[in-house]
């Protein structure tokens, strides 16, 4: 199986919809996943998720099935908290070498959450959501989890788009690739209409680990002569 997992488009926040630049990202990415087809579409419950896989949905004639777990103010009840400013942000937009220190880079899976820098915050109990719900998800589509390894019980070629957010993102690939959440807060992002590939490999033990094939990948605004700046920064 490869999962597709994708942020949305530019968003119009106030409305929860796509601005012009981003219904032309979702376009660009329809075109991009249409190339060898989704079998599955699913999407956040919020309206700019589903508003970037509206295009690939109308493309490949597949439905758009919702799943509320992927909702972003679900992720930021998780991890965001006071961090000694003004007002609550996300862990990940705090300046990463107060989150990558000596002794968070020693914690663990288990206890990453235990360390200072994260006490404002609902990690442990937001792990354990993300992983019961991602868990739900994946034996939907034949991969069961046992520990750290993932049981083939339907094993299948099946490409499954998920259209989602960056918060929720940052908070489910620690999970799915079982590594500690503050690498994840402190080493990665995802832009706008991100698109990041997991193959759960069909393998003859019978049992599969997820690799990342490609992580907030966005060839496809290049190919559709879209602007290429990282979260409204970066030019690459």
């Amino acid at each position: 199986m490869l999962l597709y997992v994708i942020r949305h488009g530019d968003p119009d926040y106030a409305n929860d919809t796509l601005t012009p630049l981003g219904q032309r990202q979702a376009e660009a990415v329809a075109h991009r996943l249409s190339v060898n087809g989704i079998d599955r579409i699913y999407s956040s419950p919020l309206g700019r998720a589903i508003a970037t896989a509206r295009p690939t949905s109308e493309i490949l004639r597949v439905p758009i099935e919702i799943e509320d777990w992927c909702s972003e103010g679900l992720a930021w009840h998780d991890i965001a908290g006071n961090f000694g400013g003004t007002h609550d942000t996300w862990s990940f937009h705090v300046q990463n070498t107060k989150i990558k220190t000596e002794e968070t880079v020693r914690a663990t899976l288990e206890n990453w959450h235990e360390q200072e820098c994260f006490s404002t915050i609902r990690g442990k109990e937001g792990y354990a959501r993300i992983q019961a719900a991602s868990d739900d998800f994946l034996a939907r589509q034949g991969y069961v989890r046992e520990g750290f390894k993932y049981r083939i019980e339907r094993p299948n070629d099946d490409r499954v788009a998920v259209f989602c957010h960056q918060g929720f993102s940052m908070e489910w690939l620690p999970v799915l690739l079982q590594i500690p959440q503050q690498y994840t807060f402190a080493s990665f992002d995802f832009t706008h209409t991100a698109l990041s590939i997991f193959h759960f490999a069909n393998t003859e033990s019978g049992y599969t680990l997820p690799r990342c094939l490609c992580l907030s990948d966005v060839s496809h605004l290049y190919e559709d002569r879209l602007p290429m700046i990282y979260n409204y920064a970066i030019e690459i």
